[in-house]
């Protein structure tokens, strides 16, 4: 694959890429390593203690779990040294978010205080701004929250009727509106604010001390899960904002806003992983232990399964994340090396790639709610007692899907976004799709692929499951037109089917690279994970592919459609009980999670 090629979100669709152009975990070095041991140990020394009185929103703690946060660096993973900061790569800066992700609560307020909190000072303040603000919250001096949603504006965040009216004397906005459900409202010395000006067609975006007069908030919210995350609401009345804390441009709010749920998005689906690594291991751990019929319930197959699936959807999902984090680094270092700024060079990058960041937020948040569904179930009874981690862990979980972009409006979103690009001519989908088209009407190449190679087959399945969403796509935007952006029920069907290409070819290259690296006999389970996921993605997009299909075609069209479907979704029959078994043992033999 080109240069080129890597640096362009959503191209994974109609290129082919290989090993060398993927990064994945296990390639972190000696220094990453010690970062990585170090979030563990800071875990297991200042959190799970503390886990029920953080869930109990004991006054002031959370607030100093962050600040000793702040001691040990983590606030300031993605900020520049000159800021206070450690200036790490994005990659690096996921790993971090993922060490910290089986935290709930204050995992949920740490990616809000060092995401959404931080990053529009860093990527959109001014020297000013950046100067007076960054340092405090690199450090955990100050603790940052995000100010966007409100009772009527929740995905449709530019809505907001928060106003912001220019006092008489032209030296301060006077906010007033309602905000809810913001993260870290309750210690937060800084939050940014989302208001609309006069009759403004988007929001602008203000940086607001909590110093600052007519702020006032309702008590913590109850909560599902995450019950130790600060969760207010916030009302402004009137309050003044000196016009110098204007963040970027007026009316410049809603892109801050976008391109910043960008970043938070992936944060979030590496934060997940580390959360459903956690609860598998857990789960293990117990199914060890417990005994029934004579033996340890480890033994009983039905167990095994569970296990299995949960590895490899753990496994393929970190694939993802880790591949995408690095597509966001490599086209960083281009921009600096062009002459960018480096802060608006990782902007730009994870805008360019904001396809992935939403793939990897749905696929991981569902793994995480699947993950802990399966943890309760091997646990059994113990499960539901809130004496057990499971009981905590499935109540955080649920709160994935929603948050950073519900899964439903990141799926549409995903699928809009590639469509527009193809429109704009900035990605050749059409070609490919015609392509597709054209082989669907010819004869079928009888020529059988070498398939003696560890993966071969696995990378065929993943080749035609791409042509699958190309002819879906293709001719679902040439039949519907305008409307097509209007029918949310293929666009989630396609969805699901984007998703599933990238994830698989994602965990085929970093199992393909540690053949590579270490020789097929010393990875089988990886080998064997992804075999096992390949095919149930393909199971997966039979089903949404005809979804798909039916949604919008109809006479011989609607057949051709779905025998070519049949086609791109067929595989040769593997014994996935023997795999799945494969797995489990090798889990079980770990007593943890351990790819």
């Amino acid at each position: 694959m080109s240069k080129d090629s890597n640096l362009k979100g959503g191209a994974f669709l109609v290129n082919e890429s290989t090993p060398a152009d993927v990064f994945i975990p296990e390639e972190f070095g000696e220094e990453e390593q010690m970062m990585r041991q170090a979030c563990k140990d800071f875990v297991a020394k200042e959190i799970d203690p503390i886990r029920d009185r953080i869930d109990q929103l004991e006054e002031g703690l959370m607030n100093s779990v962050l600040s000793k946060a702040g001691d040990m660096g983590f606030l300031g993973v993605s900020v520049p040294a000159d800021y206070g900061g450690m200036g790490l790569s994005f990659n690096c800066s996921m790993l971090i978010a993922d060490s910290l992700g089986a935290t709930g609560s204050f995992a949920t307020a740490y990616g809000a205080h060092t995401g959404i909190g931080t990053l529009p000072i860093l990527y959109y303040g001014n020297a000013e701004q950046k100067r007076r603000y960054v340092p405090k919250l690199a450090t955990g001096e100050w603790k940052a929250c995000y100010c966007l949603t409100e009772p009527d504006a929740g995905s449709d965040a530019n809505s907001g009727k928060t106003k912001a009216v220019l006092s008489a004397d032209g030296k301060h906005y006077l906010l007033t509106g309602q905000k809810m459900w913001i993260s870290n409202a309750g210690f937060a010395q800084l939050l940014i604010v989302f208001a609309r000006i006069e009759n403004d067609k988007n929001l602008t975006a203000f940086i607001v001390e909590r110093s600052y007069s007519g702020i006032a908030m309702n008590e913590e919210e109850h909560k599902m899960g995450i019950k130790g995350s600060s969760t207010r609401q916030v009302f402004f009345t009137d309050c003044p904002v000196p016009v110098e804390n204007m963040l970027s441009e007026r009316g410049n709010g809603f892109k801050i806003a976008v391109n910043i749920l960008n970043i938070g998005r992936i944060k979030l689906a590496i934060a997940a992983l580390g959360g459903a690594r956690g609860t598998a291991t857990q789960a293990v751990q117990y199914a060890n232990e417990r005994k029934q019929f004579g033996q340890k319930i480890a033994n009983f197959p039905a167990i095994q399964q569970k296990i299995a699936d949960m590895a490899a959807k753990i496994y393929v999902s970190e694939s993802a994340c880790y591949r995408a984090g690095h597509s966001i680094d490599l086209l960083t270092q281009t921009l600096v090396a062009d002459g960018m700024d480096e802060s608006q060079a990782k902007l730009k990058s994870a805008e360019q790639f904001a396809v992935e960041c939403a793939i990897t937020k749905v696929h991981s948040s569902e793994v995480l709610d699947f993950v802990v569904d399966e943890g309760v179930q091997i646990y059994g009874g113990m499960g539901f007692s809130a004496d057990a981690p499971m009981e905590r862990a499935y109540r955080d979980a649920r709160i994935s899907r929603i948050y950073e972009g519900t899964n439903e409006i990141n799926r549409m979103l995903l699928v809009g976004m590639l469509v527009k690009r193809a429109m704009k001519g900035e990605l050749d989908l059409m070609g490919p799709a015609m392509a597709v088209g054209k082989e669907l009407l010819g004869i079928p190449d009888l020529n059988q692929p070498d398939l003696s190679l560890p993966l071969a087959e696995e990378k065929i399945l993943i080749r035609n499951l791409k042509k699958a969403v190309l002819m879906i796509a293709g001719k679902s935007v040439q039949t519907l037109g305008m409307a097509f952006e209007n029918e949310q029920e293929l666009l989630m069907a396609l969805a699901d089917l984007i998703i599933e290409c990238y994830v698989c070819e994602s965990a085929c290259l970093r199992t393909e690279k540690l053949i590579s690296l270490h020789g097929v006999s010393a990875v089988q389970g990886q080998i064997q994970m992804t075999q096992l996921y390949v095919r149930q993605a393909l199971n997966l997009a039979n089903i949404q592919g005809r979804e798909a299909i039916c949604a919008f075609a109809k006479g011989d069209e609607l057949q051709i459609m779905l025998l070519g479907l049949k086609r791109f979704t067929k595989y040769s029959a593997l014994n996935t009980k023997d795999l799945r078994r494969a797995v489990a043992k090798q889990v079980i033999a770990a007593n943890a999670y351990c790819f």
